[in-house]
């Protein structure tokens, strides 16, 4: 019970959970009236510093299969337990019989609100002979070759050092494409083995594998034991007609792929003038899709997708041919007039659904200055819960760095993990309306599914095909009483259990349950309590994807007017005023910062799509969706570090009035790191004072934001793209589009002497709070 006391930032410490209110209205009348939605920002395999893992399965309840936990009702003389969610009376087996209020199982521990089971598992790859109880994943590499050589040399290279940084065990595959898609055979080391597909005719999976040998004739039909072909020696790794001769452990196949890297020239398909090179990426991605629905059900397997330009030929195209085309833009897809858009995402649909259904996961890094099709592929990476990088070039170290990250190993893993499944029970009158994150709806059915849908709902089981140590879900929660169910306030409390089962990055299958409870608060009574449970951080970021989910799925949404009108309704019902008095507008701390978020909200990048594509606006909305609350905070609303003589490194206003000629500014966007120099600092730095003696100080201060930028780019994925910039140069546009507006031409008159100015028309936050407050004090 106690946990429902803690600080906000120690919940998320401790459940990997975060919601918009900790304390819950009791009907949905009063749950509309808060305006914020209820809902839940999870983080399903959080890393806990102290998880317990238990060796046995978990104890579930016979009713509705929620998992023992701290909240239980236990009778420890009769030995048995009361399911906080349906109150069914259970009875503890057998082998818990020595327990009591002194000796608690791990379940039971108060202090302990996640607890993570290992499910036995079984061999599942016979190829790895040394592994008989983990399930070793596959990696499918499918390589773009319609790059110039430069390019192509420097996605080789990083190809390359992945390869050598997997695990001996991992199996690796390799797919090349431009014009047309090749498959590689591994197994096949005497001499260079491939299987052609034509890039413009669509295929099966039954197609592809019958293509490869691997159908009927060649399919395993149970673990170790393939029907038809040669058969297979685990240890001697003897090649067979099964999946094996395209999918070998990294450390068989390395030498092999690098020999093949070495030879792997520009695709040789003849471009015209005038023309785009013909690219069949949806070709390769649906081959390498159909390859791995040969592998053994329950294997966790990832497409890495390395794309240099857009595909042109076959399914999944996103632009013509020829050059005088352009790409689609927000105004094209606005007025319908993509041609290529709607069949496209319909391609990428298809190709998600069979992916799940697989249990695999779609990954693309993509690097090209032409728009590559994130937009359309969004729906695929989203669904199976695939990571994804755009940037401007191979050789670049957002790219580099980013791709080296997901093979590492250690305290620096992202602790990729396959094959999982989300399940979440609720108390009485909770529903759940739909997750908006990366995973699938399961369809499955029960009480506690909402009439309203939002995301991927109408279920309350999801599936998670690829899930890492950052990855997080939005969860909408609905009242469903309308009347207090509990009038006489015995059971204050309400819980919610979510249980995650995937297989971790090591193979071993694991289960973990985090149940959480918070409080029933009577609204009509006063606000205080509901006032004193919101978290406006999350607020922000819940508000942020489901403005961005609203703008992909309804025609004509006004993003900017949706949360202007919500914000005045949230100041109108909690702020403290007198009417029609906006001088008396006052709002609770809990409240203060919420309006600052929702100004900054409504100038990024994912309400204003105007000098995005549609590439990059996905790719945004993608990493808002999918990164813990923290990071989504840190994309909505910049932070900024101030660095002099005269002080410590120090937080700056996020305002145009923060720079200053004698500093240096760090900006952390999320997705760029601006280090900023004032002019007499840039000065100084051209004239070489730092390579003087006497100016040691002058030295520390330029390096320290380098050193704190280096900190901020180490652990994040994507890596951010580092931008080192000076006043009035061209790149201090990456700084100054974040920054208030508070001076532009239009009060240049009135600032002091050397600020700086934003040549703007947007309002500053102090134009907005003001109009906030005289429309919140208005009559209704």
């Amino acid at each position: 019970m106690a946990a429902s006391r803690l600080p906000d930032a120690d919940l998320e410490g401790i459940e990997g959970v975060r919601m918009t209110w900790n304390n819950w209205p009791r009907t949905k009348v009063e749950a509309s009236k808060c305006v914020i939605p209820i809902a839940a920002s999870i983080q399903p395999i959080h890393p806990h510093v102290d998880l317990q893992v238990l060796p046995y399965p978990p104890l579930r309840c016979k009713t509705c299969s929620a998992i023992l936990s701290p909240y239980c009702r236990v009778d420890f003389t009769a030995l048995i337990w009361m399911c906080p969610f349906c109150y069914q009376r259970n009875h503890f087996p057998q082998h818990y019989q020595s327990i009591s209020q002194t000796n608690l199982p791990a379940e039971l521990y108060p202090n302990f609100p996640s607890i993570e089971y290992t499910i036995p598992s079984y061999p599942q790859n016979p190829q790895n002979f040394n592994t008989s109880t983990t399930v070793c994943p596959i990696y499918l590499f499918v390589f773009d070759t319609c790059l110039l050589e430069e390019e192509l040399d420097f996605a080789k290279s990083a190809l390359k050092r992945a390869i050598g940084m997997l695990p001996d065990n991992a199996m690796v595959g390799f797919v090349s494409y431009g014009t047309q898609v090749q498959v590689h055979e591994l197994g096949f080391s005497e001499m260079s083995k491939v299987y052609v597909f034509r890039g413009s005719k669509e295929l099966s999976k039954g197609q592809v594998l019958e293509r490869l040998g691997l159908g009927a004739a060649g399919r395993r039909v149970g673990p170790g034991i393939q029907k038809g072909g040669d058969g297979l020696n685990p240890l001697g790794g003897v090649p067979n007609s099964g999946i094996n001769r395209f999918l070998l452990p990294a450390s068989e196949c390395e030498y092999t792929l690098n020999s093949l890297l070495d030879e792997l020239g520009t695709d040789q398909w003849p471009v015209a003038p005038g023309k785009r090179p013909l690219r069949c990426t949806g070709v390769a991605l649906s081959v390498a899709a159909g390859l791995l629905g040969a592998s053994t059900l329950g294997t966790g397997a990832r497409i890495i997708a390395l794309v240099g330009g857009p595909c042109t030929e076959g399914p999944g195209s996103i632009v013509s041919k020829d050059l005088s085309d352009p790409g689609r833009s927000h105004k094209d897809l606005d007025k319908d007039a993509a041609p290529f858009f709607k069949k496209a995402v319909n391609f990428y649909e298809e190709l998600g659904k069979q992916l799940v259904s697989q249990g695999h996961v779609l990954d693309v890094f993509a690097s090209a200055l032409d728009q590559v099709g994130i937009a359309e592929m969004k729906v695929a990476i989203e669904r199976t819960g695939g990571l994804v990088v755009l940037a401007e070039s191979f050789g670049h170290s957002v790219f580099k760095e980013s791709f080296k990250h997901i093979f590492e190993d250690g305290e620096r893993s992202l602790g990729l993990s396959f094959n999982g499944t989300l399940e979440i029970n609720c108390s009485k009158d909770i529903k759940i309306q739909g997750i908006i994150g990366s995973c699938t709806s399961l369809e499955k059915k029960g009480p506690a599914v909402a009439n309203t849908v939002i995301g991927q709902g109408n279920t309350t089981a999801w599936k998670m095909c690829g899930l890492d140590r950052n990855t997080s879900m939005t969860v909408f929660f609905d009242i469903s009483s309308n009347e207090k169910s509990d009038p006489s306030g015995t059971n204050p409390q309400l819980y919610i259990q979510f249980i995650t089962s995937y297989q971790s990055p090591d193979g071993q299958t694991r289960l973990r349950a985090t149940t959480v409870t918070r409080r029933w608060v009577d609204g009509a009574v006063g606000t205080e309590d509901l006032v004193s449970g919101f978290d406006q951080e999350v607020a922000a970021v819940v508000m942020a994807r489901l403005a961005s989910y609203k703008m992909e799925m309804e025609e004509g949404f006004d993003a900017t007017r949706w949360l202007d009108r919500n914000l005045i309704r949230l100041c109108s019902k909690f702020g403290d005023y007198r009417k029609d008095d906006p001088s008396s507008f006052t709002l609770n701390p809990c409240f203060s910062l919420f309006p600052q978020f929702m100004f900054n909200l409504r100038r990024s990048q994912f309400v204003q799509v105007f000098n995005n594509s549609p590439d990059e606006t996905a790719y945004f909305r993608i990493l808002l969706n999918r990164e813990i609350i923290s990071n989504a905070a840190v994309m909505i609303q910049p932070s900024l570090i101030s660095y002099s003589f005269n002080s410590l490194p120090a937080p700056a206003l996020l305002d145009v009035s923060s720079i200053g000629a004698d500093r240096i500014l760090l900006l952390d966007s999320y997705f760029s790191v601006v280090i900023f120099h004032g002019t007499t600092i840039a000065q100084w730095r051209n004239m070489g004072y730092q390579n003087q003696p006497e100016h040691q100080a002058f030295v520390h201060l330029l390096q320290a934001p380098h050193d704190d930028a280096e900190l901020i780019i180490r652990d994040r994925f994507p890596v951010p793209r580092l931008v080192v910039c000076d006043q009035h140069g061209s790149q201090a546009r990456f700084l100054l589009a974040k920054l208030n507006p508070s001076a532009t031409y239009s009060n240049v008159h009135e600032m002091a002497a050397g600020s700086d100015v934003i040549f703007t028309d947007d309002v500053s936050l102090q134009v907005f709070i003001d109009h906030l407050q005289q429309l919140a004090v208005q009559a209704s």
